[in-house]
């Protein structure tokens, strides 16, 4: 194989330089430090250059922030708008709810008065929902408006023992959804012969999310009402609340659904049929109240539940809720507690009077009963017969909750002490005194050797307003009866439950 002679000149030429150096054109090591050299001085150009560039950016980006920080900081700085940032979610007050009452021509002159005693022109929106027209009065200010609900002849009933206005009346929740007024959280929908408490409205609709699909309200005290019917539906005439996407919802579909569903009897279980349609459930509230009872409802009223009183329905049926009144009077007494504690209205606290072995039940701004003996707060709680099953063949096993018998024994009757009277006391800040008076005067027929009620006339309670008390989880209220400064006058002071307090028996 032949080898090139620059090649052969090239190779003599570098073994020689390896032998004697000066033969090489510059010397082998020096070769490696320039080349050392070299490599170094393009590794320090290169980190300067980095580095620069780095500190370019970092300019750029503290320029930028400055730039933010300068575009924020006139907006955290003013108080104003601070404050409405860090303001909380306006709470669901009266002027959120929307009511729309179901109300009949015929009737109206009558029931008109329960309205009056609780609607508040200047507080309250809705509407009153009639049949036809009616005369104009002069207490039209007192009362909401009223419209004339929509032709429904379109539509088919074919339930032989109600009345096709059912329809009219299920429609209100779409009509008065369709009025369009502003900042509407809930409709709530009842009849003309419902009385409401607005406040504890409030303090219901106030623990629910109103920008949700909500149906609230409560079944019916009777058993049959409630199989007839549904246990998943909320009786009307006691009223329901429905949060305002839901109605929206409701309203978008209601006539085609009402369409399906002509054997039903009222409006009620027809607004039930499309809630499930809808695929919504009953949120159960105890307050509402659609009283399937006749007679006197003391009982019912004395044991209340731990909840809010929203509603009292069916007053033209039971019996005035205080004695020696007409309905509408006895209605206007509840005014009086309302204004100054609406959350403890009806509330029940049960304490005794150990050294004459008495029972005291305080049903606040309603009634105070005085029994003698021991009775335990389990067996209290529980509402005594009093009234009427709906169905006259129904025994007492036809009731939706717990029943008691009331004894025929003289010495077991209580001493019932109604409200009189209701107002701030004057000696301290915050602290309401309510007068209960005796009601039917009998005489001390009782052979048993204790103390007798009878000379009990009346009884004061003390007791401080919580409006808040709702918005914590439910707890009966404690009592204690205080030490007697009058002969015929009982004081109890009636306050939440200290720590590790019990209602004992002894």
């Amino acid at each position: 194989m032949k080898t090139d002679p620059k090649e052969q000149e090239n190779s003599w030429i570098w073994h020689q330089g390896m032998k004697n150096p000066s033969i090489f054109p510059w010397n082998f090591y020096r070769v490696i430090a320039c080349s050392i050299a070299l490599f170094s001085t393009l590794y320090f150009v290169y980190c300067v250059s980095f580095l620069n560039s780095s500190n370019r950016n970092a300019a750029i980006n503290i320029t930028r922030s400055s730039v933010k920080l300068d575009y924020i900081s006139p907006q955290v700085n003013d108080p104003a708008l601070s404050q409405s940032l860090q303001k909380a979610p306006e709470k669901t007050s009266l002027r959120h709810i929307v009511f729309g009452i179901a109300a009949s021509s015929r009737f109206w002159n009558r029931r008109k008065e329960y309205i009056k005693l609780w609607w508040r022109p200047k507080q309250m929106r809705g509407a009153v929902w009639l049949d036809k027209p009616v005369a104009n009065g002069t207490d039209d200010h007192l009362l909401p408006p009223t419209k004339i609900s929509g032709d429904i002849s379109r539509f088919k009933y074919e339930n032989r023992r109600g009345h096709r206005s059912a329809i009219r009346i299920s429609r209100i929740v779409s009509e008065t959804s369709r009025l369009g007024l502003e900042a509407v959280r809930w409709f709530v929908m009842g009849d003309d012969d419902t009385y409401f408490v607005p406040e504890n409205i409030v303090s219901v609709l106030s623990k629910y999310d109103h920008t949700q699909f909500y149906y609230i309200g409560s079944s019916s005290e009777t058993h049959a009402q409630n199989i007839n019917f549904s246990y998943g539906m909320a009786f009307g005439g006691g009223g329901f609340a429905i949060s305002y996407p839901l109605a929206k919802a409701l309203e978008k579909m209601q006539d085609r659904c009402i369409e399906r569903y002509p054997a039903l009897y009222g409006s009620d279980d027809r607004i039930q049929a499309c809630m499930s349609e809808l695929g919504v459930p009953l949120t159960k509230e105890p307050g509402f109240h659609q009283f399937d009872v006749f007679g006197n409802v003391f009982g019912l009223l004395a044991a209340h539940p731990i909840a809010p009183l929203v509603s009292l329905h069916h007053l033209d049926v039971v019996e005035p809720i205080f004695p020696d009144m007409d309905r509408v009077k006895a209605l206007k007494q509840l005014t009086k507690p309302i204004k100054l504690d609406s959350a403890g209205l009806m509330q029940q606290s049960v304490c005794y009077d150990k050294t004459r072995s008495w029972t005291v039940s305080v049903s606040w701004g309603y009634a105070v009963q005085i029994i003698r003996g021991i009775i335990s707060v389990r067996e209290l709680e529980v509402p005594a017969r009093t009234f009427f099953h709906w169905y006259k063949r129904a025994d007492m096993y036809g009731y939706s909750f717990n029943t008691r018998l009331l004894s025929n024994h003289v010495c077991e009757k209580p001493f019932i002490y109604y409200l009189s009277n209701a107002s701030f006391d004057r000696t301290t800040a915050n602290q309401t005194v309510s007068k209960y008076v005796r009601s039917h005067l009998q005489k001390p027929d009782c052979k048993w050797n204790m103390a007798d009620p009878s000379r009990i006339n009346i009884v004061e309670v003390y007791k401080r307003p919580d409006p808040h008390v709702w918005e914590k989880p439910p707890r009966r209220n404690c009592c204690k009866v205080l030490p007697k400064k009058k002969q015929d006058t009982m004081e109890v002071d009636v306050r939440p439950c200290q720590e590790d307090e019990v209602i004992e028996l002894w």
